[in-house]
Order: structure tokens, then C-alpha cells, then sequence
């Protein structure tokens, strides 16, 4: 499904990441993958990125530096020619902005989620529209999501940053479609990675989905959620933009608990 395709993926910092289990199945599906860290993860993803089924290189990207953005462009650039996908796999937010503080949270906290895992997909992706725009097909902007229509208990700032991510995923289908872009988003139910371990009370909210989801739901199985992003990065999905995708069990689509 992928094979030719080359594709830059963020996020991955370990073998749990959902970013992982996206690049595990691209390659497996015929896909060049180059991945990208920085700081003192960067170790960890490299680690990460030696485990799959071909190693892949990695790239220093802090999504946040300017001259980071503008050198990865330059090496995918030199690498590739062109880029046919990027997976934005990148959100944070400060202690003090998640876990039910939500009116007490500094102004310099809420705003650096806001940065970091919304303005980011715009910066992301204008780095490297050049590239994104060449292949034939056109390419394929897929953000990871998580369901920002209602309001979640302990999520607070990061929830905010996730509806903005949504209308910065809409806004940037709407300019960028004219050129032969897609950019959407799949919203995922909650899984047991790296970033779920710093969100206070994440076993509560995820133990909703065990009443709430009506095909189930497995926390620890990054597999549907990646196997969405691969069929978004495919030409399979080329009429598709501005979309956001649940990958939930079908959480988002009740009204109450079914057990």
C-alpha cells in the first residue's frame, strides 16, 4: 500500500509510541521511513528506531527552533527530492497545565501547550510543504488527535491545545489543498505510551472506554490507530482532507455507558 513512499515521522521515543507502530507498519507496507528526536530523548528514539524491521535514521528536530525545521527540510530534501507524508506525532504540556488545576494554571504554561502541540502542525508543515507538494500524488500532513469536542477530567490545558490543533488541521486543509496536500487528523482512544504516563489519572479516563466503546477497546494495542495513518498516507485516501478520523472503538459516537 505504501511501497515508494517516503515518509518523515515524529514522535517516536519508544517502542510503545504510537509513532513506532505507525513506522513499523509503513515499512512493512513498502515505506522509507526517517524519523526525527531531540534533546536527551533522542537516545531513546534512536534505540527505538534501531528495533524496526529496517533501521531508520534519525533526525534532530525540536519542532519549536526555526533553524531545527529549516535543516531537517534541507536534509529530507537532500535525502529524498521529496516527501510523500509526515506524521505530527507531538504534543506537551507543563505539569502545572494538566491534571485538574485548569484555573490555576499559569498563562506561560497554557501557552506553551498551545505552541508546542497545535501551532506546531502549522510550522510543521510549512517547512516542509516544498518537498510535500513534489510527489506525484501530492502529500500526505496526518496529525495524531484525541478527541477535543467535549471536555475531559484532568486533560484541561492539553484539551484546549488538541481543539486547536483540530482548527489549525482545518485551516491548513483549506489553503493547502490547491496545492496537492492533504492534512487531516486521527483521533485516537487512549493508549499506554511515554506521553500517557504524564497525564494525572489517565487509568481513570481510560477505564471509560471498557463501558463506553462498543467494539472494545485495547490500551495497549497501538495497532488500529497506526493502521489509520498508514491508509491516510496512501493514495487510497487522496480525496480525503480537513478530516478528523476516531480511532476509538466507537467511544466518541455514544451517549452513555452500553455496560
Amino acid at each position: 500500500m505504501l511501497a515508494g513512499k517516503r515518509l518523515l515521522i515524529t514522535g517516536v521515543v519508544t517502542r510503545d509510541s504510537i509513532a513506532f507502530e505507525v513506522a513499523r507498519q509503513a515499512q512493512e507496507a513498502g515505506a522509507e521511513v526517517v524519523l526525527t528526536g531531540f534533546g536527551r530523548a533522542k537516545r531513546m528514539t534512536e534505540r527505538a528506531a534501531a528495533r524496526l524491521p529496517q533501521p531508520a535514521d534519525v533526525l534532530t528536530l525540536d519542532v519549536n527552533e526555526p533553524a531545527d525545521l529549516e535543516e531537517v527540510a534541507a536534509q529530507v530534501g537532500a535525502r529524498w527530492g521529496a516527501l510523500d507524508g509526515v506524521l505530527h506525532a507531538i504534543a506537551f504540556a507543563p505539569p502545572d497545565a494538566l491534571g485538574g488545576g485548569f484555573l490555576d494554571t499559569p498563562t506561560a504554561s497554557a501557552v506553551e501547550a498551545f505552541r508546542t502541540s497545535a501551532i506546531s502542525l502549522r510550522a510543521l508543515t510549512v517547512a516542509l510543504l516544498p518537498l510535500l507538494e513534489r510527489p506525484e500524488q501530492g502529500g500526505s500532513v496526518v496529525g495524531l488527535d484525541f478527541d477535543a469536542s467535549v471536555a475531559w477530567p484532568v486533560y484541561d490545558w492539553m484539551g484546549v491545545a488538541k481543539a486547536g490543533l483540530e482548527s489549525v488541521s482545518r485551516y491548513l486543509a483549506r489553503d493547502l489543498g490547491p496545492r496537492g496536500v492533504r492534512v487531516n487528523l486521527v483521533s485516537a482512544g487512549p493508549l499506554e505510551t511515554l506521553a500517557a504516563s504524564g497525564i494525572p489519572g489517565f487509568e481513570a479516563l481510560a477505564a471509560s472506554w471498557r463501558t463506553t466503546a462498543p467494539l472494545g477497546w485495547d490500551v495497549a494495542d497501538p495497532g488500529p490507530v497506526a493502521g489509520t495513518v498508514c491508509y491516510l498516507f496512501s493514495g487510497l485516501s487522496r480525496g480525503v482532507t480537513g478530516e478528523i478520523i476516531h480511532v476509538d472503538g466507537g467511544y466518541h459516537a455514544m451517549g452513555a455507558p452500553l455496560r
